[in-house]
């Protein structure tokens, strides 16, 4: 449950207007996302996320839990927007996918529960010759009614990979597996 008393926290990049960090009551750190631009729940624009996410490219970012550096490579847009994952995510999860495309430092830097993977696919021996980290992030989306007005709000985890390449530099590849945690109505 997110608090009305909510601490927030700073994060690495100029002050991003689309999203902040939060502390939930339990402690985990949400990264709360302010605008939703992507609102069709039927069809997600994903070229219009993929173009969107170019603006990432060549930037770096600290992960808190650990102090790694994770790159952004060209390659990182078209795969979140083009991924198996993404293309089948409809309705509110791929609402959620699109959305969080604009807090993508702030999930970097709240990225928890990391765990390295070897890599097992033929496919990637040589963008990721030296393995995957995968974690978890969190972030909620308002929920507005007809009018326009917040009515409370979603909360989602996912899992964050990100690839070793050869001189084991960590490059941001996609974020998977979203699932919607729970629905937060406003107090009254």
């Amino acid at each position: 449950m997110i608090s009305e008393n909510r601490t927030i926290l700073t994060h690495m990049e100029e002050n991003n207007p689309d999203a902040k960090i939060i502390i939930s009551d339990d402690g985990k750190k949400i990264v709360e996302i302010q605008n939703i631009r992507i609102s069709g729940k039927r069809k997600i624009d994903w070229d219009g996320v993929e173009q969107y996410l170019k603006k990432y490219i060549g930037k770096k970012f600290i992960v808190e839990e650990n102090g790694k550096t994770v790159n952004i490579a060209s390659d990182f847009p078209d795969e979140y927007a083009n991924s198996k994952d993404s293309t089948k995510s409809h309705g509110t999860i791929g609402k959620a996918k699109a959305n969080a495309a604009q807090a993508i430092p702030e999930l970097i830097q709240t990225l928890s529960e990391i765990k390295y993977f070897s890599n097992l696919d033929d496919k990637h021996k040589s963008d990721s010759p030296n393995g995957w980290l995968r974690g978890t992030v969190h972030f909620c989306l308002s929920v507005t009614n007809d009018k326009g007005e917040v009515i409370g709000t979603n909360t989602f985890r996912g899992r964050m990979v990100i690839r070793c390449d050869s001189e084991n530099k960590l490059y941001l590849y996609d974020i998977v597996t979203i699932k919607k945690k729970r629905s937060t109505p406003l107090e009254q």
